[in-house]
């Protein structure tokens, strides 16, 4: 058993969603939070600018001594999980092949749907993650540019988010799926719009809420849990955007009141 924090890496305020289940599944953990805010979205860019920026964020945390690394974003984990893998002296678990084995022990009809970032659909990971598991499974991708903005901007409430989301999942609605995967820890904010628009009949799989469960189960096997004797985890949180609005959605989506929140550099920004 370790106090040691796990550290968690993400392009911005999505792996928020992985937070919240680690914080409920694994509760005497502690964490370090670090979100790229002021380079994100990561969707667009190439995914060897990813590769270099997923870089920089988990050598800021390997100087908090972490014992694991948690890449709570698929663009990043698309783009850099096995380049971490091989450098880094710790376990690093990315939020693809948990979200994958998951849908495919979901669905039915064998017709699965990828909602991901353009950089996450154009890797084409989560075909192949899920072909591993059963070649059979037909799978439909879809890239959603406009979903992280809608959550970055905390504009993902009311009529025009909904409308956005409605729009935006049209390509998949002739498509027979009865298992769609949430392929970015930004689109559980917008489940509730997502389900809408879908339909009642789809299962929704939310891909960070599937690692949570993959990370309880490695640190079990590690022995690298941590005492629940322990005393109270410590919870950080960094951002390379301003600290301030980050702290006031993290305390709003974690439910947590006075976070410790600060402001870091990384690279050039």
């Amino acid at each position: 058993m370790t106090k040691q924090a796990i550290g968690m890496i993400d392009s911005g305020v999505g792996g928020l969603t992985v937070m919240k289940e680690a914080m409920k599944l694994i509760p005497n953990e502690s964490f370090y939070y670090l979100g790229d805010t002021a380079r994100c979205p990561y969707g667009p860019r190439p995914l060897e600018e990813v590769k270099e920026f997923t870089w920089q964020m988990a050598e800021f945390l390997m100087e908090k001594n972490i014992k694991m690394l948690v890449i709570a974003c698929n663009t990043a984990t698309a783009a850099a999980l096995e380049f971490l893998q091989e450098n880094l002296p710790i376990p690093v678990v990315g939020v693809i092949q948990s979200g994958s084995q998951a849908a495919a022990g979901t669905t039915q009809a064998k017709r699965i749907g990828i909602l991901g970032t353009e950089g996450t659909v154009k890797s084409d990971v989560y075909p192949r993650s899920i072909h591993k598991e059963d070649e059979t499974i037909e799978v439909f991708s879809l890239a959603c540019p406009p979903f992280v903005p809608l959550v970055e901007n905390n504009t993902y409430d009311g009529e025009e988010a909904k409308k956005v989301v409605a729009d935006t999942l049209l390509p998949l609605k002739d498509k027979q799926l009865d298992t769609v995967v949430l392929g970015c820890t930004h689109y559980p904010i917008l489940r509730p719009l997502i389900q809408e628009a879908l339909g009642r009949n789809v299962q929704l799989v939310d891909a960070g809420a599937e690692t949570v469960k993959t990370v309880k189960q490695l640190l079990g096997e590690l022995n690298i849990a941590a005492n629940p004797l322990g005393g109270k985890p410590e919870w950080k949180f960094f951002t390379t955007g301003a600290a301030q609005p980050f702290k006031e959605l993290a305390e709003q989506w974690l439910e947590e009141q006075d976070l410790n929140v600060q402001h870091i550099e990384l690279g050039e920004e």
